[in-house]
């Protein structure tokens, strides 16, 4: 399975596997496709072989995309999954379902107002790595409050696990975390983990290179 379509249908079967060996149903997982730097034509041949929901993690590339794709046969839903400024919100709005990475009081301000009552995960740092984005496990439960406060709908939680740590204890710790909250989403799992996510509870998995393939700078398969 070297293309597009059947690496989906890969992924799905793995992912209908994994859900299966921990007594899920597997249609409680939804499949994003990680679409950093992948042209509008590779991406127009996922959405016609069935993958409804994108995930970016740039805003110059969502904008780029969106429009593009808006008159493809399928329209995605498109998910932002990385780091965000506050200054692109407002060019996001019109095209942005789920906003994944919302981390700190200020970001959500600015969603509230330019979206309100968007649908937001709280991103969550497990590792307190500096390089990445995430609440500190010790700040979720104030930071959900705040969202709810500003009238947003937190649907749960997600992360990326530590560097060199073994990716299955982190996602239960955020299981652990969310249910703590009473969150029922769980945005975690990539291409190297993803099986193990959905064992361990995720509601969204982000699959880029398992769908699309190795990619260079310029989106192409390398």
């Amino acid at each position: 399975m070297t293309g597009i379509d059947g690496r989906i249908a890969m992924v799905r079967e793995r992912i209908a596997a994994a859900a299966k060996r921990a007594g899920r149903d597997p249609a409680t997982v939804t499949l994003v496709g990680a679409s950093k730097t992948v042209e509008p034509q590779r991406l127009r041949r996922a959405l016609d072989a069935g993958l409804i929901d994108l995930g970016e993690n740039r805003a110059q590339e969502l904008l780029a995309k969106a429009p593009v794709l808006a008159e493809a046969r399928y329209a995605p839903r498109w998910h932002f999954v990385g780091r965000l400024q506050r200054n692109k919100v407002a060019s996001l709005v019109s095209y942005v379902t789920l906003w994944h990475s919302v981390d700190r009081a200020a970001l959500g301000d600015v969603i509230a107002r330019r979206a309100p009552a968007a649908a937001v995960l709280v991103e969550v740092n497990l590792g307190d790595e500096p390089q990445k984005g995430g609440v500190a496990p010790a700040g979720a439960a104030a930071l959900v409050d705040h969202l709810r406060g500003l009238g947003l709908s937190v649907d749960g939680l997600m992360t990326v696990p530590p560097l060199g740590t073994d990716p299955r204890r982190a996602f239960a710790r955020l299981r652990d975390l969310a249910g703590d909250l009473g969150l029922a989403g769980l945005s975690m799992g990539m291409s190297d983990d993803y099986e193990i996510a959905v064992e361990e509870g995720a509601t969204i998995v982000r699959v880029g290179r398992a769908i699309f393939g190795p990619r260079n700078a310029l989106g192409n398969p390398a």
